[in-house]
């Protein structure tokens, strides 16, 4: 009776059981997926970057119902979602498309702990594809443009006593509209995928006093021996911030600035560096003082590091990593999944695909035309893999040319579309920013949606100095920018080559390997090659690597193999959609590795 009554109050209170919860659909699934357990759905804090002790996730089962684009809020509600999870999803529990004539809403109630009392109340939202409007106790708190970047509402004003009510409306045109999208389309085929509509990270709440930390921005300086710390502060203006940098338990620096001015870290000599092979991070405080006591804290990290470009001896320009030329190697990753889409089932999956790559011996992963939560640039901080970040694609293309050297291409894009765009890139690069493993923003991937390349790679380095912009990976190509971005299928190829920039391999290999009980699509698959066995995968894996070794010497100063894994209907992945099978012999693929990544040394 005592377990009916409780079903019957969450039912009352708009939160529905997690025994109502299911997968949708019969497709593959990832081993996360198969056992996850929907009253505990990425539990873990979602911004490592910026920590406070107290919050709360608001994760799990929602109500959800699908209405016609301008229609009044509903009455009723059609089911459950399992939230974080978009609503095209496995993971879901729906596993249904909205389209562009239509709009997603969401609800659920939720307690202010009364302890929170007294403090400002954010509402946080990891991630929602793509325009949001959000109630609390039918006043409106916000809205918001954008699928790939972080936001949050006060909704202090909103609470009252008791249970509150969330509703959230979101709508996603998906391929029919003018925002950046990466490579959702209505009808999935080929290198284009699942539409991801809504909530795809975690939601939560958070207190925070008058006077509060709302963003750091951390910058390291090697050659000048410092580490500055510029915290935005919101509310009345603090006396002072203190920053204090910890290795382990030692106090390793400690500096203060007058109200939210930057604070400047001087670095010991001994000041330990972050590269791949030894990715040092140092444990770090914020604390904002009013009237002589501390009102605010955070704990964060930084690292001490430097991503630049020099000529070497042979006078070819080199990517360096801390003054010393590094080659830098890694898959192309798209970050999808065959159960959650966007979002991995769960923190440990979200790992797994960088401890493998760290595994296969890489040093860097180009994370390409999606952005990912937090937790999985901290994952890289703390694993060693410089991250190349895709801006999503989005808009027209142009006629897409390779081997033109500097004759790009554009299109025109409409004042709507760009304008996404620029606000959109601003926020992506703005949320990552104090990411120590960020080496190099990529504004536009194979013309797709490019447009005025020259002044947003100018606009992103002036932004970011402290990282490399490659302007179009895989062209169309302009004499702007860090790097030139070459891209050749199957295999490595060395058909343009810049005596002042880096030359870059940005895509290369594919080699397909459709694995049986592994696939998204059955008898529908492709790789830029194919092969029927790990053995002939391994062996055309190590001779394009070989190939690659050779051209290094010629003047290529980094590559990224494709891919990672497979997704939907591409099976060129090192491993397969679902992560159950390296297809890959792995101690052969990580000694070839192993070789590139030490090339220059």
């Amino acid at each position: 009776m005592k377990i009916l009554l409780t079903a019957l109050l969450f039912a009352s209170l708009g939160c529905p059981t997690a025994s109502a919860w299911s997968p949708a659909g019969e497709r593959i699934k990832t081993p996360w997926g198969e056992r996850l357990n929907p009253d505990d759905v990425l539990p873990e804090y979602p911004r490592p970057i910026m920590e406070r002790d107290e919050w709360r996730s608001l994760n799990g089962l929602w109500d959800y119902a699908i209405t016609p684009k301008g229609a009044p809020a509903p009455a009723e509600y059609e089911g459950d979602i399992l939230v974080p999870f978009a609503v095209e999803s496995s993971l879901s529990g729906v596993g249904k498309t909205v389209g562009e004539k239509q709009e997603l809403w969401y609800r659920r109630t939720f307690e202010v702990p009364a302890k929170w009392r007294g403090k400002r109340i954010l509402l946080h939202f990891g991630g929602v594809d793509w325009k949001s409007d959000v109630w609390v106790n039918d006043i409106k708190v916000g809205s918001h443009t954008g699928g790939f970047a972080p936001f949050r509402f006060d909704i202090t004003a909103a609470l009252r006593k008791g249970g509150n009510t969330l509703v959230v409306r979101v709508w996603d045109p998906t391929d029919k509209g003018e925002q950046p999208r990466g490579k959702q389309v209505e009808n999935p085929q080929t290198i284009w995928y699942t539409p991801v509509t809504g909530i795809w990270q975690t939601v939560w709440l958070e207190p925070v006093p008058e006077t509060s930390v709302s963003a750091l921005k951390t910058t390291p300086d090697i050659d000048n021996g410092r580490i500055t710390v510029e915290a935005a502060i919101e509310g009345q203006a603090p006396d002072r911030t203190e920053v204090s940098l910890y290795d382990g338990s030692t106090l390793v620096a400690c500096e203060s600035a007058l109200g939210s001015q930057p604070v400047e870290l001087s670095m010991p000599a001994d000041a330990k560096l972050w590269t791949p092979d030894t990715p040092a991070l140092y444990d770090m405080e914020v604390k904002v003082y009013r009237n002589g006591e501390v009102v605010d804290r955070v704990r964060s990290y930084a690292a001490y590091r430097k991503y630049s470009v020099r000529r070497d001896e042979q006078g070819i320009a080199r990517l360096q990593l801390n003054n010393r030329d590094y080659f830098q190697f890694g898959p192309l990753d798209q970050g999808w999944w065959p159960d959650g889409l966007y979002t991995a089932p769960t923190d440990e999956a979200l790992l797994y695909d960088l401890q493998k790559t760290k595994d296969f011996g890489f040093n860097m992963v180009r994370k390409h035309i999606k952005v990912e939560p937090a937790r999985w640039y901290a994952h890289c901080d703390r694993l060693g893999l410089i991250v190349w970040q895709d801006m999503p694609s989005g808009g027209p293309s142009p006629e897409w040319q390779m081997t033109e050297y500097f004759h790009g291409r554009e299109v025109e894009r409409s004042e709507a579309s760009a304008a996404n765009y620029r606000k959109e890139w601003k926020e992506i690069i703005d949320a990552l920013y104090s990411y120590p493993c960020i080496g190099m923003w990529i504004p536009f991937n194979e013309a797709w949606g490019q447009f005025d390349t020259k002044e947003i790679a100018a606009w992103t380095k002036a932004y970011d100095p402290s990282r490399l912009v490659n302007p179009a990976s895989g062209g169309n190509h302009y004499l702007c920018g860090d790097v030139l971005d070459l891209h050749h299928y199957p295999g490595p190829r060395l058909y343009l080559y810049d005596p002042l920039r880096p030359t870059v391999l940005g895509e290369y290999g594919g080699i397909g390997f459709a694995m049986p009980g592994h696939l998204w699509f059955p008898d529908r698959n492709w790789g830029y090659v194919q092969f029927n066995t790990s053995e002939e995968v391994t062996a055309q894996y190590e001779a394009y690597a070989e190939q690659l070794l050779q051209l290094i010497r010629r003047g290529f100063s980094a590559a990224v193999y494709t891919q990672t894994t497979d997704v939907e209907g591409e099976v060129n992945g090192l491993i397969t959609y679902d992560r159950k099978v390296v297809k890959i012999d792995e101690p052969r693929v990580q000694a070839i590795n192993r070789r590139i990544c030490n090339s220059l040394e």
